[in-house]
């Protein structure tokens, strides 16, 4: 059976195009599954132009995202039909990814796609979704709603938008960050009160602690910025952390900790146990469902691919993106 997927060839030089692929490429695990989604992540982007620090070796179909049906399984967890999502783990990285009409993964990978959430819902929130939603949930579990506004850094990516539509939808006041000044109409339309931008949450004067602002800080750029947070949040908020476009070192002192007792929480979605992503993902069914959502993503065929991974690497890509392989 002949498919086709997104490849990137890097010797002798970076080639990135749509090809026909015999399905015994893929990798012997033991689900196949017909991807009717997948969706963009700045990860992608990184692994579709060579990066050694994300994917080892080429040729390589990136995506780190799917959400499709079962088309075989040795496994008896799931059965053909099974409408399934993927991601996190390897799936993408050093694994055959979800840019492609089929991919094969391991049983343990696989979460059920709950009943509420069709599988291009799934996609349009995906990792980046997914991730934002554990920002989320770290945050109400510790920051009333009335302790005061929540900082969202990196408001026009994927992470970030989520967050900020999340979050004023369960009716907290939110401010979305952002370098890009034209973007404000964006970030107010998916629920923030208010932009600031990347300059005014960037503090370069060296203090140990700012002014406090913030009752919690969803981050998801790093560098700097995350240190700025962490100094200018009130006495006994939270901060989380889970991207490092901006950088993966910052400098900070110990004062926001044991002065003001901040707590800062590093948000992993690449590795979190079976339980917690389903109760997300039943939340982002659910509770946490954003109406009007799935109307806004833009949606691309796999020969679209490369034109919106050039746009996020030059921090001109807007929200989010989903991959539809079949269109």
């Amino acid at each position: 059976m002949n498919f086709r997927a997104f490849r990137v060839t890097i010797d002798p030089e970076l080639v990135q195009s749509v090809e026909s692929l015999d399905v015994s490429i893929l990798p012997s695990h033991p689900v196949l599954i017909k991807v009717h989604y997948s969706s963009l992540n700045y990860k992608d982007a990184l692994s579709a132009t060579g990066n050694k620090g994300v994917t080892k070796n080429y040729p390589h179909t990136p995506g780190i995202d799917a959400a499709g049906v079962v088309v075989e399984s040795q496994d008896p967890r799931w059965s053909t039909g099974d409408r399934v999502l993927i991601t996190g783990f390897d799936l993408g990285m050093n694994t055959f990814g979800g840019f492609s009409e089929y991919i094969r993964v391991p049983s343990e990978w696989i979460v059920k796609c709950p009943e509420a959430l069709d599988l291009r819902e799934a996609m349009c929130f995906g990792t980046a979704g997914f991730t934002a939603a554990l920002s989320v949930a770290k945050i109400i579990e510790n920051v009333p709603i009335e302790a005061g506004e929540i900082l969202v850094t990196g408001a026009t990516g994927g992470v970030g938008s989520v967050a900020i539509a999340i979050l004023s939808k369960l009716g907290y006041s939110v401010v979305g960050a952002s370098g890009k000044p034209e973007t404000e109409w964006f970030i107010k339309s998916i629920g923030a009160k208010r932009m600031v931008l990347r300059s005014e949450v960037d503090d370069l004067s060296g203090k140990p602690l700012l002014k406090p602002l913030w009752a919690g800080v969803i981050d998801t750029v790093g560098g700097n910025l995350l240190a700025t947070a962490i100094k200018s949040t009130q006495y006994g908020g939270h901060v989380t952390t889970c991207g490092n476009v901006s950088g993966h070192e910052f400098t900070t002192s110990v004062y926001p900790f044991i002065l003001n007792g901040i707590t800062l929480h590093g948000i992993d979605s690449v590795k979190c146990d079976l339980s917690k992503r389903e109760k997300i993902w039943q939340l982002i069914a659910t509770e946490w469902k954003i109406k009007g959502f799935p109307e806004a993503v833009l949606e691309i065929g796999l020969d679209g691919i490369k034109e919106q991974l050039d746009l996020m690497l030059a921090g001109k890509h807007l929200g989010r993106t989903i991959v539809n392989p079949s269109k």
